[in-house]
């Protein structure tokens, strides 16, 4: 469909106006050269005929602006300059720019109108003038609608061509915003990431000093020897919490941060969490069943921290002796375990204030296109369970 927008004007384009300018020239000037020849001798070379030679090149003028009403006035001045008796220019000459033109404007159908017009007009005329029908079909008539055709065909591959640039110029534009958008959700995601993993790392530091320092209050002057160990115990704790801090911060300062190398925890990083457990009474036992690299490390990363999660808030509310952590790997599925002998929902942390605790396992676990669920064991105490996909999808 015409759309009769102008052609996109690029900044290291040629001036349209002078383009316009040097056809309008041309025009003028090609028709006068027909004029001042009179090939039929009618001996009207005059200036009327300069000056419709003149009109016919500054109405090239209007082709940008007013392709139709350019259209229009190009056949009608045709028209005149034949009905006048002023010497032949040929039909279809005259009338190549502004065919051009309408047709590169999206008005196409005006173009092929108006080359149909002149060709059936003239073919008319020459034949009312007793023009020999052998000539006027095998010679002029063929002449006037190539001429007519290709100045038509040649506008509309003008537009098509400039219409496909401008397509690809807007879908390069799409996609290169479509590239930033999807760079900002990584980004966001990769925050949440961070936000989730602080969140993680510091509620188990802080619920391991709790316990320890609990235990060294008690301790103090009755049995140094434990107080030290819970001290110990809490000196390691915020020792490990701030590397892993520094770590994080490092990534943050890193530009790129989603391609920063990152010291990733992962199943076989467990042991460190079970000393502060196990300082504080809490037997654990540990089955992990999964060969280095059967995993991404992203998958190994939530799962880890997923482990973290459970074992902290046994500390902090289960009231537990005794916890089982256990992941296996079937098929492309991690399977993790986590359950204990306490107090079971009514002491878990299960996220509703804010936002963290079983709630940030749940949703770690399904932005992974996996699954987590906690509740109360059988026979007392909770279990977490999660089904994790061994590879993420590329």
């Amino acid at each position: 469909m015409p759309t009769g927008r102008q052609p996109t004007a690029h900044r290291d384009d040629v001036d349209p106006r002078l383009v316009d300018g040097v056809l309008a020239l041309a025009m003028a000037v090609a028709v006068a050269v027909l004029v001042a020849a009179d090939f039929e001798s009618s001996g009207r070379s005059g200036p009327l005929a300069y000056a419709f030679a003149a009109g016919f090149g500054a109405l090239v003028l209007l082709r940008r602006v007013a392709p139709r009403t350019m259209l229009v006035l190009t056949v009608l001045g045709v028209f005149a300059h034949y009905a006048l008796g002023l010497p032949v220019i040929g039909i279809a000459l005259p009338a190549v720019a502004a065919l051009y033109s309408a047709a590169e404007l999206g008005r196409t159908r005006w173009a092929a109108g108006a080359g149909v017009v002149l060709i059936g007009v003239s073919a008319y005329f020459r034949v009312v003038e007793g023009q020999p029908t052998s000539y006027l079909y095998g010679y002029e008539l063929l002449t006037n609608v190539a001429l007519v055709a290709a100045a038509v065909a040649l506008g509309v591959a003008v537009r098509l061509t400039r219409e496909a640039r401008e397509h690809a110029e807007r879908i390069a534009a799409l996609t290169a915003a479509e590239q930033e958008r999807a760079a900002d959700q990584r980004l966001q995601a990769e925050r949440v990431r961070i936000a989730r993993d602080l969140h993680d790392v510091v509620g188990h530091t802080m619920s391991v000093i709790a316990v320890h320092s609990g235990v060294a209050s008690e301790a103090v002057g009755r049995d140094d020897d434990a107080a030290r160990e819970a001290l110990d115990r809490v000196r390691e704790a915020t020792s490990a919490t701030m590397r892993d801090l520094r770590a994080t911060v490092k990534v943050l300062r890193t530009p790129g941060t989603e391609d920063a190398p990152r010291g990733t925890l992962g199943l076989r990083d467990l042991e460190p969490l079970l000393y502060p457990a196990e300082a504080a009474g809490l037997e654990v036992d540990v089955e992990i069943d999964v060969p280095d690299g059967s995993i991404d490390a992203a998958v190994d990363a939530a799962a880890y921290r997923i482990v973290q999660e459970s074992l902290t808030n046994v500390l902090r509310h289960a009231g537990a002796g005794r916890a089982s952590v256990r992941a296996v790997l079937e098929g492309e599925t991690v399977h993790l375990r986590v359950e204990d002998d306490g107090t079971g929902s009514r002491g878990q942390d299960l996220g509703a204030a804010d936002g963290q605790g079983i709630a940030g396992m749940r949703e770690r676990a399904a932005l992974l296109g996996g699954r987590l669920e906690a509740g109360d064991r059988p026979g007392g105490g909770f279990v977490v369970t999660a089904a994790l996909p061994a590879r993420l999808l590329p």
